[in-house]
């Protein structure tokens, strides 16, 4: 890799507009080329966004060879699909959370991935955050103990919208993988990979999950209670209990300042890591050193962990009735 990293962007939507503002706190990294099926829209987000190159086409941006990385920003089920083809493109990926919309869909990523040598990593920002990080830290220092539970929500109101992506089936809607992957992934950080997954909750009439109550069981007697909705706004808290104490990650906990620490037999402790930029610029300065040590995935965020993740979010689905399915996409 060169002293810089050129971006491209796939898919100019809501989340793509928060991300690429963060592109300026990353030395090093540079805005290069966005692309959308609507040259007009990709048009717009260029102007807005000073970017220099717009594309109509998805294929346009895969054939770029001025773009080292992609951001992936698409709906859910059109992730495999693109990021599969911008391999085979030989470009480096960051495929917004969650990763696919199914299990099979991640492993053929996955698997692709590693089978080239080529850098793949799911945006999961919430691993990124100074506040996770020192969270992390804490409990690898045993200040807590051992880890035995983790309770998180994360659940926003959304008024249902049969036109809206969040309740479109096709488009892989649904409480689970778009906010059900936060708390899942965060218990995965902490516990590990379940043995056990149950789920509970109820559907829209476009067969998404509108909420979700997951409790993921370990052999060993370790726990996750979870849950997630479009019904109701959820506090945004989390916490994680160990043998000598627990740590409250205050809301929103999937982007905190602020973890409160506390010990048996002693006074809570606050902990305060401030976000750089809006936040998201923690994942991208993984991904450009990433590239640089010229390392093909993250050890914070691995392609171990997204695939355990996945599993989880598939196995509730099911249980839920929810179907999914990977959706084809046209490159153009």
């Amino acid at each position: 890799m060169d002293a810089e990293t050129r971006w491209g962007v796939v898919g100019p939507g809501r989340i793509a507009e928060k991300v690429v503002q963060d592109v300026a706190h990353v030395e090093g990294a540079r805005l290069v080329a966005v692309a959308s099926r609507s040259l007009s829209r990709a048009q717009d987000f260029a102007a807005r966004h000073g970017v220099p190159r717009a594309h109509g086409s998805y294929r346009a941006l895969l054939e770029d060879d001025d773009v080292d990385v992609l951001y992936v920003a698409t709906p859910h089920a059109q992730h495999a699909a693109l990021a599969r083809a911008a391999l085979t493109a030989g470009k480096a990926l960051l495929v917004e959370k969650s990763f696919t919309a199914t299990r099979e869909g991640a492993q053929q990523v996955v698997d692709q991935a590693r089978a080239s040598g080529t850098f793949v990593m799911e945006a999961m920002w919430t691993r990124f955050q100074p506040a996770v990080v020192a969270l992390r830290e804490t409990v690898a220092s045993g200040a807590i103990g051992e880890v035995r539970a983790v309770q998180a929500d994360l659940g926003v109101q959304r008024p249902f919208d049969p036109e809206d992506r969040l309740f479109s089936l096709a488009l892989g809607g649904g409480a689970l993988l778009d906010l059900g992957v936060y708390v899942v992934s965060f218990a995965q950080m902490l516990l590990g990979t379940p043995d056990t997954v149950t789920a509970t909750g109820s559907l829209a009439r476009t067969g998404v999950d509108l909420e979700a109550g997951l409790l993921l069981g370990y052999d060993d007697g370790r726990s996750a209670t979870l849950l997630t909705s479009l019904r109701q706004a959820l506090p945004g808290q989390a916490r994680v209990y160990g043998t000598h104490g627990w740590i409250d990650v205050l809301p929103r906990f999937h982007h905190p300042q602020t973890i409160v620490l506390h010990r048996d037999g002693a006074e809570p402790e606050v902990v305060t890591r401030p976000q750089l930029g809006g936040g998201y610029a923690h994942e991208l300065l993984e991904v450009v050193q990433c590239l640089r040590e010229g390392r093909s995935e993250s050890a914070v965020m691995p392609l171990a962990d997204t695939l355990a993740v996945q599993d989880v979010l598939q196995r509730a689905a099911d249980q839920l009735g929810v179907r999914h399915a990977e959706a084809d996409v046209e490159l153009g």
